[in-house]
């Protein structure tokens, strides 16, 4: 709608353009910080004229200093007892900020409604700095030396350099509307989004997002370390008397509509504050005990920490920009298919890769590897993450033990004897896993109790001879009788080696125990044979010239002696 010229004088003679006041919040807890200062044009008819259509005309006419002055008294009087901390923004034109005045005219209006230089925002577009940089420094440092504060708007649209935002003293930067609007739909909005974040946070300066109208935009602001926001999201603007029910009004931080949404513009926070993160990363990637890298879709290495590199063997510059199959063609076959995979999008996890010590590559290792898919905004996949874990002595100490295993099995079945150990008290008593092995069925040999399951008439004698041994630290030697199931009870030989301490106190007992129930019972078949034999011997009458089985034995060289002198003789003859 166009506005005429004399409407335009009408209004602003007739105090027609009033301030509205819309909330700026801190993002990361929703509290109410301030309002920005905006212009409406409320005509006698009730209508409500926004800013486009009448800003352009006043500063084409020479009018905005009037229209601003007229707007900046208005404001700083009706909420002049604004409760403390809450604050003001109010936008100055370029016309204005280059006027050699305007730091007066507004000392001037907040003096008269004694509103605090100090919560004071003066907010400065891009365009404004561009005409007269000098003129436009000059008029910032005069209001940063009335106590104001100055935010760089619309950043990202206009001309300015980055030069005039350091030498400009800005506190603050807002992020235009039209980047926070497209963000979460367009990469490349969302990369600028991010850099500004970034840029301010290395610079020490706030960014606020402006136009906030979705509680995603407002998670990513967040997520991209954003300070402030301003929007639909958290109120339009208002007139002054609808401003103490904002101040009431709780935080405006409310749940995700989506419990995901949390969680999907995670990947993109790590573009804020490159300079913060960045160094942060890197030491945690270079100081990481495990290897570390990055390959593309065509499986070449971008990046990997020193880590990697001493474990493939090759300087980190060698890797860069090579293949993996290059690099390692010997192991890359046995790989390949996992990274197949974890180009599909599927996280692949602690695959063992072993290299031959043949390999000239590097040393022989064996290693933990996993390979997750590393995707953008879009959940595309971009590459793959490498993490390697060493593994070769640990490796080593399992082939050991298995070795160690596999012969202590094999040792025991052969040797019959069933391996123990006990603390030294002969409380905790640990059997190894064999047929022979002493104890119940129902394992009452791994209870502290286990001389219950000794035969009530050893189980005295076994007690006294295993008290003497542990009291002397001498080894134990014992037999005793034990219940193994259908097979009812027999016989065990106990024996077993204290393992002394620097200090010559008992750490453990070690020691086997052998079923030895048949062999007794073979024995006492044998000394029962033996003595029915002598009672037989001892019954037969003496016959003369019987001479037992030793004493012919005795007289067998005599004998053979004489034999062969009878020989000789009869050869003579």
């Amino acid at each position: 709608m166009d506005v005429k010229l004399a409407d335009l004088l009408r209004a602003i003679q007739g105090d027609e353009i009033i301030p509205y006041f819309q909330p700026l919040v801190e993002l990361r807890t929703g509290q109410l910080i301030g309002f920005e200062v905006l212009a409406r044009w409320k005509r006698p008819n009730g209508e409500t004229r926004l800013p486009t259509n009448f800003i352009s005309l006043a500063e084409e006419q020479g009018l905005i200093g009037m229209l601003a002055n007229q707007i900046y008294r208005n404001a700083f009087s009706l909420i002049a007892e604004l409760p403390a901390p809450l604050g003001l923004a109010i936008n100055v034109s370029p016309a204005q900020l280059h006027h050699a005045t305007l730091a007066r005219q507004i000392r001037a209006a907040a003096d008269d409604a004694n509103f605090p230089m100090d919560r004071l925002t003066i907010e400065i577009t891009e365009t404004a700095l561009a005409t007269d940089l000098q003129r436009s420094l000059q008029t910032a440092r005069q209001l940063k030396e009335m106590g104001c504060r100055l935010s760089l708007d619309d950043f990202g649209t206009g001309y300015s350099s980055l030069g005039s935002l350091l030498a400009l003293p800005f506190d603050e930067l807002k992020i235009d509307r039209s980047f926070v609007a497209s963000m979460t739909e367009q990469r490349d909005s969302r990369k600028i989004v991010a850099a500004i974040a970034g840029l301010g946070s290395s610079l020490g300066i706030l960014t606020v997002g402006e136009g906030v109208e979705t509680e995603e935009q407002a998670e990513m602001l967040r997520l991209f370390s954003c300070n402030r926001a301003q929007g639909w999201l958290y109120g339009k603007a208002v007139p002054a008397s609808e401003v103490p029910k904002l101040i009431a009004a709780p935080p405006w931080v409310a749940p995700c509509a989506d419990p995901a949404l949390a969680g999907r513009w995670e990947e993109s926070s790590l573009e804020a504050l490159p300079m913060q993160r960045l160094p942060q990363l890197q030491a945690i990637y270079d100081g990481a005990p495990v290897g570390l890298g990055f390959l593309d879709l065509k499986l070449h290495y971008v990046n990997l920490n020193q880590r990697l590199a001493e474990m493939n063997g090759f300087p980190v510059s060698e890797h860069l920009g090579k293949s993996m199959e290059e690099l390692m063609p010997e192991i890359f076959p046995s790989i390949a298919s996992h990274l197949r995979r974890a180009l599909g999008g599927e996280a692949v996890s602690d695959i063992e890769v072993s290299r031959p010590a043949s390999y000239e590559g590097g040393p022989p290792w064996t290693s933990l590897v996993s390979y997750w898919p590393a995707r953008d905004e879009a959940d595309e996949v971009i590459g793959i993450s490498i993490a390697v874990i060493d593994i070769s002595e640990r490796k080593v100490a399992e082939d050991a033990l298995m070795e160690s295993v596999f012969l202590h099995q094999h040792m025991a079945a052969i040797c019959g004897q069933v391996p123990w150990s006990m603390d030294r008290d002969a409380q905790d008593l640990q059997v190894g896993s064999h047929p022979g092995a002493a104890g119940s069925d129902d394992d009452a040999a791994h209870r502290p109790e286990w001389l219950r399951d000794v035969h009530p008439a050893d189980r005295e004698s076994t007690i006294e001879a295993m008290r003497a041994a542990l009291h002397s630290k001498q080894h134990i030697d014992i037999e005793y009788r034990v219940r193994r199931g259908e097979q009812g009870w027999r016989w065990m030989r106990c024996r077993a080696t204290p393992r002394l301490g620097p200090k010559g106190e008992v750490l453990r007992w070690y020691g086997g125990v052998e079923d030895v129930d048949d062999a007794r019972h073979l024995w006492k078949e044998l000394g029962q044979s033996r003595a029915a034999l002598t009672a037989l011997t001892d019954a037969l009458p003496v016959v003369a010239g019987f001479e037992s089985p030793e004493e012919q034995t005795a007289r067998l060289p005599a004998k053979r002696e004489k034999s062969a002198a009878a020989a000789k003789k009869e050869r003579r003859a």
